[in-house]
């Protein structure tokens, strides 16, 4: 139990104890990649855990012990679901059941890259509804700093009851990188923010009971949201530096590849962050936008973060510019040309397409008047235009065929070896063929 425990109300001492006899039933609010994988170690820690979630057909498939999330070790949630540790619902009343639950919903901007909090309000209504005392309520979902107080804090509160006296409420920040084979929610360290003092003790009671990594006690949620921030902007920089110094390297007829290997050698000082053709995933392209916003407030103009964000975002056009100017080498036009798209997901080994830039390349190859071909071992259908499109296999025939082979995301899968030698023309935007390219006829790389 934390140091202050004779601090403690009654209320907060029996939510406590709970935590620590784990006898508290805990809820998770969205099963998404950040959602699902939560639940699962929960579960593990040997919790009974209700998730809930608005589709139907993600309550079945957790029910049926059936996984959909490649961070989400299949037997786990196979085992814990035929133990009934973990159970998936559509029916919010059932938060009325639980002592704790986490927030882990969806954190989108608007067509005007302003933040949609509707998600996290609508969570928070839900909640509100079956609040009792003696829970806690952790929002996951990264935002602006103030969301828990300002948006959460004050939905809560609407049922009369206080915050840090009869429930409790604390912000803690989702770190997941899909496809890390190394950290996972399990062993990543977390940070914690809570309403009060209170409130942060009895939430990183819950993470030290449930996770490896060190839980990390910050004095507010403000801090938590704005260090979640601070984490992915910092990627967001220094990707934007890194796609920057392409650009250049290409004009002035320098490897920028090598140059970053160069520069990596330097034991001090210097972090490797590589070009690409442009971000995706929903963080670094998306949280960055959330202080921009909020910053507007404070009547101060985040200019660094806004031309990363140009910078990072012109690397499709990039891409397509250069591909018009490869082809022009082969007398030929993208129009018309059969481009062999390898890569959907925003990044390897991984099924997720969100705000992926190889989309954004597709749409502009469609434009340009080209016939182009996706080819993704992790993504069989992708959504183009508002219709289904399936993604091809990688074969032979199909890289003898085409006019360029454009690699957008440098899968683990793929036969880079067959690809260099039997590719006619090939433009690498992942240094994806780097231990093949002198196999390569024709090979670019951005």
């Amino acid at each position: 139990m934390m140091s202050f425990d004779k601090e403690l109300n009654q209320t907060a001492r029996a939510l406590l104890n709970k935590i620590e006899s784990k006898t508290a039933i805990i809820g998770v609010v969205g099963l998404g990649y950040v959602g699902l994988p939560l639940a699962v170690e929960k579960a593990k820690a040997g919790y009974k855990v209700i998730g809930f979630d608005i589709q139907q057909k993600r309550v079945d498939m957790v029910n049926d012990g059936v996984n959909y999330i490649g961070d989400v070790v299949n037997e786990e949630l196979s085992e814990i679901t035929s133990k009934k540790l973990l159970e998936a619902t559509v029916d919010y009343s059932r938060i009325a059941e639980v002592d704790a639950v986490a927030i882990c919903v969806p954190t989108p901007l608007d067509t005007y890259k302003q933040p949609d909090t509707s998600y996290v309000e609508s969570s928070g209504k839900e909640i509100a509804k079956y609040l009792h005392e003696g829970m806690l309520i952790v929002l996951e979902s990264t935002t602006y700093p103030g969301t828990t107080e300002e948006v959460l804090k004050p939905i809560l509160e609407a049922t009369k009851l206080t915050c840090g006296e009869d429930f409790f409420l604390a912000y803690s920040p989702e770190r997941v990188d899909p496809g890390n084979k190394h950290f996972n929610t399990k062993n990543t360290p977390k940070v914690v923010g809570g309403i009060t003092e209170t409130c942060t003790a009895i939430a990183g009671e819950l993470y030290k009971q449930v996770l490896e990594g060190d839980v990390h006690l910050v004095t507010s949620p403000a801090v938590a949201e704005m260090e979640k921030i601070l984490e992915n902007t910092f990627r967001h920089l220094n990707i934007a530096l890194a796609n920057e110094m392409a650009i250049l390297c290409d004009r002035m007829g320098i490897d920028v590849w090598e140059v970053v290997d160069a520069a990596a050698t330097k034991p001090y000082g210097f972090m490797a962050f590589y070009p690409g053709p442009g971000l995706g995933g929903h963080c670094i392209p998306i949280d960055p936008f959330y202080l921009t916003w909020k910053a507007r407030e404070y009547n101060y103009h985040t200019k660094l973060i806004e031309i990363a964000g140009e910078i990072n975002n012109s690397m499709p056009d990039f891409v397509i510019d250069r591909s018009m100017k490869i082809l022009n080498k082969e007398k030929k036009a993208l129009n018309g040309s059969k481009v062999v798209v390898l890569g959907l997901s925003y990044k390897k080994d991984i099924d997720d397409v969100r705000e992926s830039p190889s989309l954004i390349i597709i749409e502009e190859l469609e434009k340009a008047g080209a016939e182009w071909i996706p080819v993704d071992p992790f993504v069989k259908e992708f959504k183009f235009r508002g219709e289904a499109v399936k993604t091809h296999d990688l074969t032979l025939e199909l890289i003898q065929s085409a006019d360029l082979v454009l690699i957008t995301t440098d899968h683990t899968p793929f036969d880079y070896e067959m690809i260099a030698k039997h590719a006619d023309v090939i433009f690498d935007t992942r240094n994806a063929l780097r231990d093949y390219k002198d196999l390569a006829a024709k090979y670019y790389r951005l």
